[in-house]
């Protein structure tokens, strides 16, 4: 079991949300988040005070999947996500030990279906 945690550009979101619909990935948790990479933000004047602003706003999507889910996943993230410009997005790719099902009290990858 792995999960998976991809920070894209907010403008990406609904194509990758499609590309993991069509690779049969439906379950996913979605945060919006800040954070800064290679991009450094930018510069505006406000007030007659130049301020910079550096950390832009992503869209983070965590996704917990069976080992043979991986692949298809990454694939269908960067299908979505990539536009060839900086600031397209990273994904991580973690080790899941344990997993559990509230309702049903099923573990491993059977709880994450």
């Amino acid at each position: 079991m792995k999960k998976i945690e991809a920070f894209i550009q907010p403008e990406q979101f609904e194509k990758v949300k499609r590309e993991l619909f069509a690779a049969e990935v439906h379950k996913m948790s979605v945060s919006q988040v800040r954070g800064c990479g290679q991009q450094r933000g930018y510069t505006e004047s406000y007030r007659g005070q130049v301020v910079t602003i550096n950390l832009l706003p992503k869209i983070k999507i965590e996704i917990a999947v069976n080992d043979n889910f991986v692949k298809p996943t990454v694939e269908a993230i960067i299908r979505g996500a990539r536009t060839g410009q900086i600031g397209d997005g990273k994904i991580f790719i973690m080790d899941l030990p344990e997993c559990i099902r509230v309702r049903t009290g099923e573990t491993g990858s059977l709880a994450i279906g």
